[in-house]
């Protein structure tokens, strides 16, 4: 009986996971009932005392405004207004002494004012009573019409719990040496039925707001993570290897830069896969043919008297040798681009190495008909890795007498920029070809790795083929620059360009 297992690349759907719809939704109805509640709070639970603060509130500004205006000539006519505004009875009295008084003005508003329905002696005893409490007095009462009598809140009868409360409000203040004495009453209504009238308001609005909050929400999240589904759909696509993919950038921007981002992951993706698979058919090829001539040669000289000759035996090494080589080119390139080469910086006469360098090259491809030649404007010694150096030239000439035309020549220089002080800059070393060229197109791609300008996988009559992906990292270790111009049918000129460093 086989044994179904699943695919490691494809996504598993997280269990005990919340959805972000879900969770948008659950967030809006939170939101909803937290805002319903504040509601209930301000408008039916705490709304006595927030009418009441308002209240006391209004006397105290009242107060204060009239004390400070008590000299004004229209000062009658202030406290009318803020009476009337106010909803309140304003006394103000000028205290000759503690028994004598002149009535400043009187204003009664309110029906049964506290004010203006009590005796002489309780306004007197009233400015005691602030006296003593610093200038200040608050309190509370409530008016029995029955008997006609206020009552102290705290010990008025159960029977006058739901009739108006009176709040009486006295302050002294003193002004050019003589005391005046401000008494202002006001009325708090029962806010019971107001209350219930309020009740039966939010619950209707509430239950109206619980169900517009959920069908926004739905509606909401379901527009909000609609992109995101897609991304996420197209995204599972992207992991089990479709890199043609694509992902919908509508939506929001923060979505549509997210889109972007995967749509140009998915084409990186692409393109590593494809010189992937390019790699193992080429690495495959430049491995096998070198191997099969070392098997073939081999069991030639064991199998057939006489067949092992000197010949022979070359071609196994030379075949040898080229394997080597591209192993060695394989590891260098794997060195740069993990950024575990580093340079070696010392003094050097850069033309004297590149001139012998090809001077020995000149000697091995004589062979096979191809000249290399080599000019140069002066010698130049710079401070540099000049073994990296020479290996990224070897690289490209490798890579021209490749390409080059059948006239089989390379042509290499070495050309110096002189800075505004008249030394040495930056110089630049060149290798051209005579080949076919390359497309303007192309010339940006040729520098990544395995990268080839046609399909049709064709073996370097010197070197590896990985040549060029070694040059650039090459150039950038040594703190300069590389680059290629060409011409179809004329040629291709690959240069390297570095700073003359001082001499060390």
């Amino acid at each position: 009986m086989k044994q179904k297992t699943k695919n490691p690349a494809s996504p598993v759907k997280k269990k005990g996971r919340v959805g972000v719809r879900y969770k948008l939704f659950l967030y809006f109805a939170v939101f909803t009932v937290l805002i319903l509640t504040i509601l209930w709070l301000t408008q039916v639970i705490f709304l006595p005392d927030i009418y009441k603060t308002v209240k006391l509130s209004e006397l105290r500004i009242s107060a204060r405004a009239l004390s400070q205006r008590i000299t004004d000539e229209n000062f009658a006519d202030e406290a009318e207004l803020l009476a009337s505004r106010g909803d309140m009875c304003i006394l103000v009295l000028h205290m000759l002494n503690d028994d004598t008084a002149l009535e400043v003005v009187s204003i009664d508003t309110l029906p049964f004012c506290m004010i203006h329905n009590t005796d002489r002696n309780s306004k007197f005893t009233f400015y005691d009573l602030a006296r003593e409490n610093g200038g200040e007095l608050l309190r509370h009462f409530r008016f029995d019409g029955e008997n006609h009598m206020y009552y102290s809140v705290d010990e008025a009868p159960e029977d006058l719990s739901d009739a108006n409360e009176y709040i009486l409000y006295t302050i002294l203040t003193e002004k050019d040496g003589e005391t005046y004495m401000f008494m202002l009453n006001s009325i708090i209504s029962p806010v019971s039925a107001t209350t219930r009238t309020l009740n039966y308001i939010l619950i209707a609005v509430s239950l109206l707001l619980l169900i517009l909050s959920a069908v926004f929400a739905l509606i909401i999240s379901r527009k909000f993570t609609r992109p995101i589904v897609s991304i996420n759909d197209s995204a599972k696509q992207l992991a089990a290897g479709d890199y043609k993919v694509r992902f919908n950038e509508g939506g929001y921007r923060e979505i549509s830069e997210l889109a972007d981002t995967l749509n140009y992951a998915a084409d990186e993706l692409g393109k590593v896969d494809g010189l992937r698979r390019e790699l193992i058919a080429n690495i495959s090829h430049d491995l096998r043919t070198p191997l099969t001539m070392i098997q073939g040669y081999a069991e030639l000289m064991r199998d057939i008297p006489g067949e092992n000759t000197p010949e022979n035996e070359q071609i196994v090494i030379d075949e040898t040798q080229r394997l080597t080589s591209l192993v060695n080119d394989m590891l260098d390139l794997s060195k740069y681009e993990s950024g575990n080469q580093s340079a070696d910086f010392a003094d050097c006469n850069i033309t004297v190495i590149i001139r012998d360098l090809l001077t020995r090259y000149n000697s091995f491809c004589e062979k096979d008909g191809y000249r290399l030649e080599f000019s140069y404007d002066e010698e130049l010694t710079m401070y540099t890795d000049s073994t990296k150096l020479v290996q990224a030239v070897y690289n490209l000439v490798n890579n021209a007498i490749t390409y080059t035309g059948p006239d089989k020549i390379v042509r290499v220089g070495q050309y110096v920029a002189l800075g505004q002080d008249g030394k040495p800059l930056t110089v630049r070393f060149t290798v051209k070809d005579s080949g076919e060229g390359i497309p303007a197109d192309k010339l940006e791609s040729i520098w990544e790795r395995y990268y080839k300008v046609d399909k049709v996988h064709r073996r370097a009559s010197v070197g590896t083929g990985l040549g060029l992906s070694i040059v650039k990292n090459i150039a950038q270790l040594l703190g300069g620059s590389c680059g290629v111009e060409s011409e179809i049918g004329k040629g291709s000129t690959f240069w390297i360009e570095l700073p003359v460093n001082s001499v060390g």
